[in-house]
């Protein structure tokens, strides 16, 4: 009878004992795979939380960036860029700047590519008397918006006041009763009154606005300008907004300085600012918190594994030796009728390399199970068993458990090749 025939009579004949041995391989490549598995769902899971958090993050900072352009918008012009030598005190006593800058800053600051700021609005201011009215008033000499050339064109702020048209705030029409379309001479010129603004309760309401040439001209003021108005567009992740567009404007415009005019822009920018890093901090918070859950199923496994392949090891091995006892007499007749030590030691091995490959194959199995279920219900929904199935674990698992069967089945299966035949038939 061959040697292969004698194998496969003893795995049916013993199916009790190999059946217990290919359980505890099953045991054993289960536990690794499961462990593995069950890290694997945490995992993708995990790229789950984090793609829709970020996704989710990133669509609530589009919208709170859309609002807060909006919202800006409506804050009007909250920077003035000013000659460096004008004095804040003097601005604020008298209500207007009273040094000069050339006109063509505000186009070169429009050519310049800043990004910090836009919306560039140019502007002659002063206090003059209008002596037609008999009346001190504020006078604005301004003109349309210089635009970004590499942005894109946006809405105006403010509308361009036409040349030969004068703009009125709401204590000066009020008190002159002037209305839409009526003529009115200012400093011997005439002008038609284009718009009549409602009451602002600022300085505003005693302002004059005019064309900013007209206003050069009546001022004796040509080519010049005393303030540049601009707004900062609150960039988001930039922290000291108003020192870097200082920065910026300062080395684009040397000798000119820049003065935010209210605090409700830096204030709504720094809001914007920590509600992107709170939402930042979340999907970071959610990522450490599946880290330290991961590492919790790190060191389970890797306490639990090993122990449970050592036990399973040893229980392979007892099932051996349990083999060499009953076989004792059958080992016996095998040495006298002519069979060599390492044809029983083949014999032995090839038992125990058969149950590592084939408990190797169901472990696999076993483990995707038991993987799917050591993981949260919450982890494992929209995970398709294929995501799990690794071929390189596959491969391991056929490796390492035959590795680990043939190794306890080593011992006894040395202590089958050395017994003496003679002896053991005498006892038998």
């Amino acid at each position: 009878m061959k040697i292969w025939q004698i194998l496969v009579k003893e795995i049916l004949h013993r199916w009790r004992q190999f059946a217990l041995g290919l359980f505890a391989v099953i045991v054993a490549v289960g536990s690794l795979t499961g462990a593995l598995t069950s890290l694997k769902v945490h995992d993708l899971h995990t790229q789950k939380i984090l793609t829709e958090k970020e996704e989710e993050t990133n669509k609530k900072m589009a919208i709170l960036e859309d609002e807060m352009r909006k919202a800006t918008l409506k804050l009007s012009f909250n920077l003035l860029i000013l000659p460096k030598q004008q004095s804040i005190r003097d601005l604020h006593l008298k209500g207007y700047p009273s040094e000069y800058m050339p006109e063509e800053y505000v186009t070169r600051l429009a050519n310049s590519g800043i990004i910090s700021v836009r919306h560039f609005l140019p502007s002659l201011q002063q206090r003059i008397k209008w002596p037609e009215k008999r009346r001190t008033i504020t006078l604005v000499g301004t003109r349309g918006e210089v635009p970004n050339l590499h942005k894109n064109p946006r809405q105006p702020l403010v509308q361009p006041v036409p040349p030969g048209t004068i703009v009125l705030g709401y204590g000066l029409h009020q008190s002159l009763g002037l209305k839409v379309g009526d003529k009115v001479k200012l400093l011997g010129r005439e002008f038609a009154v284009h718009e009549c603004y409602e009451e602002r309760g600022s300085v505003d309401d005693f302002t004059a606005w005019i064309h900013l040439r007209e206003a050069q001209e009546l001022l004796s003021k040509e080519g010049l300008i005393n303030a540049i108005l601009a707004l900062e567009c609150l960039c988001p992740g930039v922290e000291d907004l108003l020192g870097n567009i200082r920065k910026e404007i300062e080395q684009i415009l040397p000798g000119t300085q820049v003065i935010e005019k209210g605090t409700k822009a830096l204030a709504r920018a720094e809001a914007r600012i920590r509600v992107g890093q709170e939402a930042k901090a979340a999907v970071e918070r959610e990522r450490q918190h599946r880290a330290e859950m991961r590492s919790e199923r790190e060191f389970f496994a890797a306490v639990l594994v090993p122990l449970v392949m050592v036990a399973c090891a040893v229980w392979v091995g007892l099932v051996g030796f349990n083999n060499v006892r009953d076989r004792k007499a059958e080992i016996g007749i095998q040495r006298a009728m002519g069979f060599r030590a390492r044809q029983i030691m083949f014999l032995f091995l090839s038992k125990s390399l058969i149950m590592g490959l084939l408990g190797g194959a169901l472990g696999i199995f076993a483990g995707l199970g038991f993987g799917r279920w050591l993981a949260l219900e919450g982890d494992i929904e929209g995970i398709a068993a294929g995501e799990l199935f690794n071929p390189g674990l596959f491969l391991l698992a056929l490796i390492t458990a035959p590795v680990l069967t043939v190794i306890s089945g080593w011992l006894p299966a040395m202590v089958a090749t050395r017994q003496d035949p003679a002896e053991v038939l005498r006892e038998e």
